[in-house]
């Protein structure tokens, strides 16, 4: 901890945070937190000396903002468009203390990597209320994109996304090959959709021939070995390339085991699960009057008995973030597209707000500590995604993005408290046992006791860096 120098007495901070518990990914200790000019100035126990804005946080957690590094803000699919707006989603990010996010950018079909940048900075630009940053999902890899890559790391987006299922999205494994070399080469790193294309396009083939149309059946098409074959497939092609691999929503034992493997031979192999696949199941498919829908992601659910490990892997190191791969699409008129055909509802859920929540749930259940909480939610998604100590810890020098977390605001999750732009949440009873109370963002107060005061457009879009392999 810094000490208190005479500057500090001479200075005017913008906001000091007094009485709570700094939880950071390795240290717990009671501090004051001094913010000036959107940074962390000084931490201390005691600091004389005037603030425009003095918060008492008794009682409570000084936590690293969250940062998402999984949604799809606007994100055009199935002939619709994801609900939540840069600025609505922003807004329901900063309420569940989450102060950064990372979208997927979608790349068109002939468009540049610039081009599409472009197109994905004229929605977020001026309306996130909180800092963001861009993913390339690349969906036409060509030779051309590929020469692209490096200058496109250059200006601040090191990390790709390449599918290896969906016809028209998915590359060969021959290209996947040539971006980990580029990736590689050049400080970048390449995420991936895993799931067996063949096996799913298969499935889904037999199961509406056989007039299986129900939202369960979704589930059955993606099965967790279309999954496993997938990621263990994507794990060896970064092994032979020795290219840096990041496996983007991971449900399941089958992927799992093929990560702790890679990672064991010393691939640069990295991985994210979300809270719908700690919690959640295929269970929530089975819910009458079409209700199923609300669970259509992919990859879907999975059996209950997968959580546990992915809980374990959490603690002891074997996956490295927790995202949300939030992608709302409303009950009504949205998903009720399929209500004939499974393959037409939207895929994707909301989750971005009550994400910091959910996971603290795991904390109070034993699965791990506050610390690994805050590592997996906030430090290691800043590490591995360029941000590194700009964000993601609570540091003289570090962002002023703050969560600050109430243990005692104990309840159930319900929809009508949320401000996701969407008529449902996945969490709906869910009882967590806290929930973040205030946020500050670049040193911006932008929720207060759970109500917002932020103002439109004042995230900053985040420059990123090399990605740290974990």
């Amino acid at each position: 901890m810094s000490q208190v120098s005479k500057k500090d007495f001479e200075m005017t901070y913008d906001i000091i945070l007094t009485g709570g518990l700094v939880v950071t990914a390795s240290d717990t200790f009671k501090a004051d937190v001094a913010i000036k000019d959107g940074c962390i100035a000084a931490l201390g126990e005691k600091f004389n000396t005037d603030a425009v804005k003095t918060i008492d946080c008794s009682g409570k957690y000084i936590l690293p903002g969250g940062i998402d590094v999984h949604t799809h803000m606007e994100m055009p699919f199935g002939g619709t468009t994801s609900k939540d707006t840069f600025e609505t989603g922003s807004i329901a990010a900063a309420h569940g203390g989450t102060t950064s996010i990372v979208d997927f950018c979608i790349q068109g079909k002939g468009q540049s990597l610039r081009e599409s940048l472009d197109g994905w900075h004229a929605k977020a630009d001026g309306k996130s209320c909180i800092d963001y940053a861009f993913h390339v999902a690349v969906t036409d890899m060509t030779d051309e994109v590929l020469c692209e890559m490096p200058e496109i790391i250059k200006q601040g987006y090191p990390s790709f996304k390449l599918f290896m299922v969906y016809d028209g999205l998915r590359v060969s494994d021959g290209t996947f090959l040539k971006a980990l070399k580029v990736a590689r080469d050049n400080g970048g790193l390449v995420c991936v959709h895993a799931e067996n294309n063949d096996i799913v396009v298969n499935n889904i083939g037999e199961l509406l021939a056989e007039g299986k149309t129900a939202p369960k059946y979704h589930a059955a098409s993606r099965p967790p070995l279309a999954e496993g074959e997938a990621t263990g497939r994507a794990c060896k092609l970064a092994r032979i390339t020795d290219g840096p691999l990041y496996v983007v929503h991971l449900t399941c034992s089958d992927s799992l085991e093929e990560v702790v493997r890679a990672r064991k031979a010393g691939a640069s192999v990295m991985a994210e699960t979300c809270p719908q696949y700690l919690y959640l199941s295929t269970e929530n498919y089975e819910e009458p009057n079409f209700n199923g829908a609300k669970y259509v992601m992919s990859p879907p659910l999975r059996p209950a008995e997968n959580q546990a490990p992915l809980w374990n892997a959490l603690k002891n190191g074997d996956l490295q973030t927790v995202a949300t791969d939030h992608c709302p699409f409303d009950f009504k008129g949205q998903k009720e597209m399929g209500k004939d055909d499974f393959t037409k509802i939207p895929n994707g859920a909301p989750g971005v707000e009550p994400r910091m929540s959910l996971l603290y749930k795991g904390v109070v259940e034993g699965r791990y500590s506050l610390n690994k909480m805050v590592e997996v939610a906030s430090t290691n998604p800043a590490k591995i995604m360029g941000m590194y100590p700009q964000k993601g810890t609570i540091a003289p020098g570090a962002d002023a993005d703050i969560c600050i977390f109430d243990p005692e605001k104990s309840g159930p999750i319900n929809h009508a408290e949320l401000h996701e732009n969407v008529d449902y949440t996945t969490y709906e009873g869910i009882d967590v046992p806290g929930r973040p109370v205030s946020t500050i963002s670049g040193g911006r107060l932008v929720v207060e006791n759970q109500k917002w005061i932020g103002e439109k457009g004042k995230g900053h879009f985040i420059k990123r860096g090399t990605p740290i392999i974990l």
